[in-house]
C-alpha cells in the first residue's frame, strides 16, 4: 500500500537544508508565478520546502493556499518522483496565478522535474 503523507521527514525546515538546495541546484523548472529548484538530495527521500514571501504573493491567505496546492499535489506525485530536496519559489506573477491554471501545470511540472533527474548521470564528470 502507498504512503500518501505528508510527515516531518519529507518538509525542508532548517536554513542549512535551504541553504544547501540554493548552492547545490541542478534542476530548475518553471510553472506559471513559481520556479521549482531542486537539488540532489543527502537523504533517501524527496523533501519539498517552500519560499512564498509578500513581494510577490501579497495577501497571508493567498500564499497559504498556494502552499496548500503545492503539498497536496506533492503528496500525490512524490512516489514518481526521484531523492531530490525541491523548493518552490514564489516569483513575479504569482499573484495572477489562479488555482485552476495552477493545478494543471504541477503535475507536469513534478513529471518534467522526474524526468530531468532521470537523464542526468549520477557522477557527473567534474568539467561538466
Amino acid at each position: 500500500m502507498k504512503n500518501f503523507g505528508f510527515p516531518r521527514n519529507l518538509r525542508l525546515l532548517k536554513p542549512g537544508d535551504f541553504r544547501y538546495v540554493f548552492e547545490n541546484t541542478r534542476y530548475k523548472v518553471f510553472c506559471p508565478g513559481f520556479l521549482l529548484l531542486a537539488a540532489p538530495a543527502r537523504q533517501t527521500e524527496t523533501r519539498l520546502g517552500f519560499v512564498i514571501g509578500k513581494k510577490n504573493v501579497k495577501l497571508a491567505v493567498n500564499r497559504n493556499r498556494y502552499k496548500r496546492m503545492f503539498r497536496e499535489s506533492f503528496r500525490m506525485n512524490q512516489q514518481q518522483l526521484p531523492a531530490v530536496d525541491i523548493i518552490v519559489l514564489a516569483v513575479k506573477g504569482a499573484n495572477q496565478v489562479t488555482t485552476e491554471e495552477l493545478s494543471q501545470h504541477l503535475s507536469k511540472a513534478w513529471l518534467q522535474l522526474s524526468r530531468r533527474v532521470s537523464k542526468t548521470p549520477a557522477n557527473p564528470s567534474p568539467l561538466d
